[in-house]
């Protein structure tokens, strides 16, 4: 009962925001558009970095593949087409990654995660200025705000599905072992390698798809815009904030976040840099689980473990390999 009326509020709440473009003026609109893409981007980074404790800094590589991919081809395929593509190279992209690089750990991953955006950029940089003899590309489709702010909303939408039945489902529960212990996992038989790559695929195609809807929202597109590495650290901090393994927790994040780094950026542009990277070290130190894993701590007494298991990380008191074993 309590799964139904989550469902029917979420998609209340989803059918009044998706009435917000007829009331709001353009400003509205952009500001939308930017809130709900990050909230998409935190909760496919979440859907893989959260469930397995793999902090990646890939997601500006992939956002970017999304991006240029539809400033590439918007003038020779249509639309719908070009978006099946870019989630194919993303795809493709993430599977040549995962299988290269998700045996590392720890800060080994972290670093080759943030080189691969980089090496991107330089690559895509080099193919337009050697090949093509320019650097940039113009778009031109015709979809006005409205038209990308709907369909991030209808991407956010699936994301939030996705995270919502992996966390139920066989694969939450190994991705659960895994993070808590992977020697205990590979003892009792789970396929840690397969399990985290089908993982991160999934939440590189996701990302993939909002840097390809966002694209239309530039009329002129260069790597330097497109893989940004601010893109990266905003994705992992807003997750961070609301509670990366929590379903609503990164949603909880990106909204606060997003609007304070727009006021940030307004009037402090140049020390926005600065005031980032304290804010980072604030949440690292004081909320390691986020605002959810918070939440959760102080209502812990008077909340059943079973309860606490449910909210995609291990229920307090009991590791998620004897949940596994049990």
């Amino acid at each position: 009962m309590k799964t139904i009326i989550g469902f029917v509020v979420a998609a209340i709440a989803f059918g009044l925001l998706a009435l917000a473009p007829f009331y709001l003026d353009a400003y509205g609109i952009g500001l939308l558009i930017g809130m709900t893409g990050y909230v998409t981007l935190a909760s496919a980074w979440g859907l893989f970095s959260g469930r397995t404790g793999y902090v990646s800094l890939a997601t500006v590589a992939f956002f970017g593949i999304g991006a240029y991919t539809v400033a590439a081809l918007n003038e020779t395929l249509p639309y719908p087409v070009i978006l099946l593509v870019a989630a194919g190279i993303g795809l493709v992209v993430a599977l040549i990654v995962g299988l290269a690089t998700l045996r590392l750990a720890g800060v080994y991953f972290v670093i080759f995660t943030f080189g691969l955006a980089e090496l991107i950029r330089q690559l895509v940089t080099w193919f337009e200025t050697t090949v093509t003899g320019t650097l940039g590309r113009y778009i031109f489709l015709p979809l006005g705000p409205e038209h990308i702010y709907w369909q991030l909303l209808a991407l956010c939408a699936v994301t939030l599905l996705i995270t919502w039945w992996v966390d139920r489902s066989r694969l939450g529960m190994a991705l659960r072992v895994i993070a808590d212990d992977e020697v205990v996992a590979s003892h009792i038989g789970i396929d840690i390698a397969r399990t985290k790559i089908a993982l991160f695929v999934i939440s590189a195609v996701l990302i993939t798809l909002v840097g390809a809807i966002q694209a239309p929202r530039w009329t002129y597109v260069e790597p330097a815009i497109v893989f940004n590495p601010t893109v990266s650290f905003l994705t992992l901090i807003m997750a961070l904030l609301g509670g990366a393994a929590r379903l609503w927790g990164p949603a909880l994040g990106a909204i606060p976040l997003f609007i304070l780094f727009e006021w940030l950026s307004a009037n402090f542009p140049n020390h926005y840099s600065i005031l980032l990277g304290l804010l980072f070290i604030v949440i690292v130190f004081l909320l390691p689980r986020g605002v959810m894993g918070l939440l959760e701590r102080l209502r812990a007494p008077s909340a059943p473990l079973d309860q606490a298991a449910g909210t995609g990380a291990p229920a307090q008191g009991k590791p998620a390999s004897q949940e596994a074993r049990g």
